[in-house]
């Protein structure tokens, strides 16, 4: 099984987003990726930007795949994003991910001064966007006039040290979003699912794979958790949509999270990725800890 790390970038500091990366890539994790929001998600603007910690993961870490699960399509330009991506590629030494997602929160767009898209429309520029990214990180030249995406001879220099470098398609849309990934992606992520959930969607992942005329397994699965061994915690840990979120959240004894780790894994999850919250203290170290010498040992 392969083990990923999604770090917030709400109500923390730069120091501790660095000690838990270099804590959880000692502890053995594959993965480690930051998220693309304007504010904190507990309502406060207390939020560090994405690229700019995506930047920092890549130069705080040595092993681990570094991602950003994932960047709004809806708040920069396709170029923006290729050439920013490829810089964390060389500072990573090749170990860039990029995640594209359509978007969600409405108060984010009223911050940017700028209409939010209706779902389909949103749909659609996530598709024109990772199309018009996936040819400028590939070093092709890239001149587009679509609906969302408007490119003049647009390259990507330098391109990444990866060969191919990785794209993930976040999101669970069954209708646009699953289908999109089958098509064009490396990988496709969707947080919190519930195990019922995510065998659905994987399911429904790859038969669209084979629609679009891809060998099955071509799309990396992963699904994002919750962890919190003791239950009485997640509430503080997760904040006002803890009772939403709990049926993704992984808790109790360590054979209760190794038999919910378990359902994942018979869905055809590829990558598991845990979803923290600040504070990111020693309680959540622990936590980690534990995962990796009593939860992970069972799967590898």
């Amino acid at each position: 099984m392969q083990l990923g790390l999604h770090t917030p970038l709400q109500d923390t500091s730069v120091g501790d987003l660095r000690t838990l990366w270099t804590t959880a890539e000692s502890l053995g994790f594959d993965w480690i990726s930051v998220w693309d929001h304007l504010g904190s998600l507990r309502g406060s603007t207390d939020n560090l930007e994405a690229v700019a910690m995506h930047a920092a993961l890549a130069c705080s870490t040595r092993h681990v795949r570094c991602a950003c699960l994932v960047y709004s399509v809806g708040y920069r330009s396709p170029l923006v994003l290729a050439d920013a991506v490829s810089t964390i590629d060389h500072l990573s030494g090749g170990r860039a991910v990029l995640g594209l997602g359509a978007g969600y929160l409405s108060r984010e767009y009223e911050a940017l001064g700028a209409p939010m898209p209706a779902p389909g429309d949103r749909s659609r520029q996530l598709a024109e966007t990772a199309r018009a990214v996936r040819a400028l990180l590939d070093g092709d030249e890239v001149s587009v006039d679509g609906t969302f995406v408007h490119l003049d001879r647009a390259r990507c220099a330098p391109t990444p040290v990866q060969g191919h470098l990785p794209m993930f398609i976040g999101g669970g849309g069954e209708r646009a979003t699953i289908p999109l990934a089958a098509a064009v992606a490396d990988g496709w992520n969707v947080p919190m699912a519930t195990p019922e959930d995510a065998a659905r969607k994987i399911s429904l992942l790859r038969a669209c794979e084979e629609a679009a005329g891809r060998p099955a397994g071509s799309v990396e699965a992963s699904i994002g958790i919750g962890l919190c061994f003791d239950e009485s915690r997640i509430p503080a840990r997760y904040g006002e949509r803890w009772q939403t979120l709990r049926p993704s959240i992984a808790a109790g004894s360590t054979q209760q999270v190794i038999d919910m780790v378990a359902t994942y894994l018979a869905a055809g999850t590829d990558l598991l990725v845990l979803s923290v919250r600040a504070p990111l203290d020693g309680e959540l170290v622990d936590d980690l800890e534990r995962f990796t010498t009593e939860v992970l040992a069972e799967f590898r």
